[in-house]
């Protein structure tokens, strides 16, 4: 897995961490939160069971805009990891 790690230094990350956690107090994503859907399984979730996933991660080269944060169930957060959405939907059709 390390091979696929961008090389960000670890001001970068703590830089987009802090940006994702401003975008958390949004209004924005009190919306997404709201919808109750998890962007993977399309399950309903609770807003508070809802957490904040960069679609590609942070240690990918993502970054904390909301093009590229959606909400997830805590089921499919914890299974993405750090993969990328090609890697993830070939890891989803092999279950």
């Amino acid at each position: 897995m390390n091979s696929f790690i961008i090389d960000m230094t670890e001001g970068d990350i703590r830089k987009e961490r802090s940006i994702a956690r401003e975008l958390r107090k949004s209004i924005w994503w009190k919306r997404k939160c709201a919808d109750g859907k998890c962007y993977y399984c399309n399950s309903t979730v609770s807003p508070e069971n809802l957490t904040m996933d960069h679609i590609v991660p942070i240690v990918r080269g993502g970054r904390s805009i909301k093009s590229n944060i959606v909400t997830a169930c805590k089921e499919c957060n914890n299974k993405k990891k750090y993969l990328l959405p090609i890697e993830w939907d070939e890891y989803l059709y092999s279950m």
